[in-house]
């Protein structure tokens, strides 16, 4: 496989973690830090369209418990969520890893595993 990339924010553990798995896997992959290059708006509806707009979006961290009540329920639909996402690229849910059979939102080893390997 060549290399795949890997979007998310480098202090985030769990990407950390996706990281070390990836490399023990020797797995070539290219680091996308949303925080230093933004993230894309096509690449970003392309994985909702893909993967579903709860699963790609972050309800769980302190960005998204601290945005205002009309930008949460911005979240609630493809086409607003976007621009939200745009903005705040930390309710991103992390990491994104695209490879050749689709996307894979967040680390979980066994589904890494299945699609990767």
């Amino acid at each position: 496989m060549t290399s795949i990339p890997l979007y998310g924010i480098p202090n985030c553990d769990t990407v950390k973690k996706a990281r070390v798995w990836l490399d023990n896997q020797g797995i070539e992959h290219a680091f996308h830090d949303y925080k230093k290059q933004g993230a894309d708006p096509e690449k970003l509806a392309a994985w909702i369209a893909q993967a579903g707009l709860d699963v790609v979006v972050n309800r769980k961290g302190t960005t998204y418990r601290k945005l205002s009540d009309a930008d949460k329920a911005a979240t609630a639909e493809s086409h607003t969520a976007v621009a939200l996402l745009v903005q705040h690229p930390s309710i991103i849910k992390r990491p994104i890893v695209e490879h050749p059979g689709g996307v894979l939102v967040g680390f979980r080893e066994d589904e890494w595993s299945a699609a990767l390997l």
